[in-house]
């Protein structure tokens, strides 16, 4: 089978090294890609974003199955324009990624469903979005309506910090995104993160994990893309788990069935939970940056079986199979991040790294020059590493980590502090 994943951070580094592990895998390409994932797979120069190019060139390379890694294109209906062209795709529609594109939309979609979540209120002016501000106090959360590459969040723990974010927000901080806001009720709890492939009909979890959004350790400092993440999600225990796929996952996807909008795809469900209730913080379409290292690294070859269950409507009769393992992955950003910092800076000690199924170093923003590898992003390496428990998976992850001769750049040193 050929086939195509959209995509080059380190999530698609990571469904890429899956995808290898399943002998239906003839040929890999990857677009754009990056440099660590030319090393196992084709790259290709392609816009991503332009459904009809997406779809040409699948037909010119005799691509059999395409799987969209990043929200982007997806919002943009690139899956659409696939199945129009009859390529079996990986992904949602572009009215189903409403739920990752909209934060007003997918608050609306829970209210009908009943769905547990934040209570909110939905602007499309500052004045009005000010006074709710003023009248709810702190501390609130105020989040730009549309994709902000998950940027547009603002955690605010006094009211001019809530009442700066709306000002920003509205005045083009996150572009076309904070044309329109959502503020909530800041929730209290522990947060995780639950994965559920659904095929239209069939809503099958396929795991957990907890991620670090913050820049600095003891999770303070600035929000990020994801600075380490691991699996499982101690939490997410079966009685929580269950109560999630009740209360919130099949209600929500039987009220997008009802609209005419089957969601086809994995939901990822980002939850809060306390004293064992979960409640909805959001949903994403697509594979979590940097939760999918950690699942791939648990999931293996059976992940693309899996995807490709999902494209087809089979997923009622799959299971997944777990080993009682654990994983973790540790984010290596470049200094500066997630404010101002530079590229180009020589990355060495790569080629010391093992790689097996235990142990991958993947990358997210790298590029070669003068045959080295160098820093092209913020968030540049994903070591990632599994084990027969959290502190074996760890002690392996930073193992990694300190076999990577990088100056310029840093990383947390207390991944899964609150688990371990």
């Amino acid at each position: 089978m050929n086939i195509l994943i959209l995509g080059g951070g380190g999530r698609e580094h990571a469904l890429a090294w899956a995808a290898l592990q399943n002998p239906k895998c003839d040929r890999l390409i990857v677009a754009p890609g990056n440099a660590g994932i030319a090393q196992i797979a084709e790259c290709a120069a392609l816009d991503i974003l332009d459904g009809g190019a997406v779809a040409g060139f699948c037909e010119s390379e005799a691509v059999d199955f395409v799987i969209v890694g990043p929200e982007a294109p997806l919002a943009a209906g690139v899956a659409d324009r696939l199945r129009e062209a009859g390529i079996a795709v990986f992904g949602p529609s572009q009215e189903a990624a409403r739920l990752e594109a909209s934060k007003s939309f997918t608050k609306a979609i829970c209210d009908a469903a009943g769905a547990p979540t934040a209570a909110y209120a939905h602007f499309t002016e500052a004045e009005p979005a000010r006074a709710y501000v003023r009248a709810q106090g702190a501390p609130i959360v105020v989040k730009a309506d549309g994709l902000a590459a998950g940027k547009g969040v603002i955690v605010a723990e006094t009211q001019a910090e809530a009442l700066e974010a709306v000002d920003e927000m509205f005045g083009g901080a996150f572009g076309d995104a904070g044309a329109e806001v959502v503020i909530e009720e800041f929730m209290t709890g522990e947060e995780a993160s639950f994965f559920v492939l659904c095929d239209g009909e069939t809503a099958l979890p396929i795991g957990t994990a907890q991620d670090h959004k913050r820049v600095g350790e003891g999770d303070t400092g600035p929000n990020t893309g994801g600075m380490g993440a691991y699996s499982p999600a101690p939490v997410m225990t079966d009685a929580v788990t269950q109560r999630a796929l009740d209360k919130i996952v099949r209600p929500v996807l039987a009220e997008m069935t009802r609209r005419g909008t089957p969601y086809s795809g994995v939901l990822f469900v980002g939850l809060m939970i306390e004293a064992g209730a979960p409640r909805l913080v959001e949903f994403n379409v697509r594979f979590g940056d940097p939760e999918c290292q950690a699942l791939m690294m648990r999931l293996g070859g059976q992940a693309l079986d899996l995807m490709q269950a999902t494209a087809e409507g089979r997923l009622a009769d799959c299971t997944v199979n777990w080993a009682e393992d654990h994983a973790m992955t540790v984010v290596m950003a470049a200094r500066g991040y997630p404010g101002d910092y530079d590229k180009g800076s020589v990355i060495g000690g790569l080629e010391d790294c093992p790689e097996d199924s235990f142990h991958q170093v993947f990358h997210a923003g790298t590029a070669r020059a003068g045959g080295q590898f160098v820093a092209s992003g913020g968030r540049v390496l994903a070591a990632t590493a599994r084990g027969a428990s959290l502190r074996e998976a760890a002690e392996r992850t930073y193992a990694l980590v300190d076999r990577i001769n990088w100056p310029e750049g840093f990383c947390r040193r207390d991944i899964g502090w609150r688990a371990l």
